[in-house]
C-alpha cells in the first residue's frame, strides 16, 4: 500500500467536476486523482475548512456512530479501478475485532478527514493511475524564469536597435 495525503479538491475546468488529488507522501510524489460528485466534495471541504453545520452531515453521522460504538477508523484504502469506478475500503477497529467496510472513495476520504485516519491506494492503482503533476510552485518559478528570459530577449532586441537620435 502506498500512504498518500489529501492534496486539494478542485474542479475540472473542463468537465466542471470535482475531482480529489491523493498524492504519495513518499516515492516518486504520484497523485492520484478521482473524479466525484458535488455534494460530496462539499461535505470534505466542509470538513478541511472545519465549517460547522447546524445538525450532523451524513459523514458527521459516521464518525459519530462508529464511535459511539466504540470503534475507530483504522486507515482507508482506495482499492482498485474497475469500469471506470473506483472502490475503497473502511478498516475499522472494535476491540479485537478489525471488520472492512466497503465504501465509494469520496464518502471514505470524506469520513478519513473527520477522523484523521492515514489513506492509503493499493500499490498496483497506484502504478497504474498515478500521475506526477508539477508542483505548483514550481510552475510559477519556471513562469517567473519563462518571462524572466523573454524580458531579458526584448531588453537585448531594444539594445541592438536603439539608435542615439531616438533619444534627442
Amino acid at each position: 500500500m502506498v500512504e498518500v495525503r489529501l492534496t486539494a479538491v478542485r474542479v475540472d475546468l473542463q468537465s466542471n467536476t470535482p475531482v480529489l488529488l491523493l498524492q504519495e507522501t513518499g516515492g516518486l510524489g504520484r497523485t492520484l486523482p478521482i473524479f466525484i460528485g458535488a455534494p460530496e466534495a462539499t461535505a470534505i471541504a466542509f470538513a478541511l475548512q472545519g465549517v460547522t453545520t447546524p445538525r450532523p452531515m451524513t459523514h458527521d453521522l459516521m464518525r459519530d456512530l462508529i464511535e459511539a460504538l466504540g470503534a475507530t477508523v483504522e486507515h482507508i484504502v482506495i482499492t482498485e479501478l474497475r469500469s471506470a469506478t473506483y472502490y475503497a475500503e473502511v478498516w475499522l477497529r472494535a476491540g479485537s475485532n478489525r471488520p472492512v467496510v466497503s465504501s465509494r472513495p469520496s464518502d471514505a476520504v470524506a469520513l478519513a478527514v473527520r477522523t484523521g485516519s492515514p489513506l492509503y491506494v493499493a500499490d498496483d492503482l497506484m502504478d497504474a493511475e498515478g500521475v506526477i503533476f508539477q508542483a505548483e510552485e514550481e510552475e510559477e518559478e519556471e513562469e517567473e524564469e519563462a518571462n524572466s528570459d523573454e524580458l531579458v530577449g526584448q531588453f537585448r532586441e531594444f539594445l541592438e536597435n536603439v539608435r542615439p537620435e531616438d533619444f534627442s
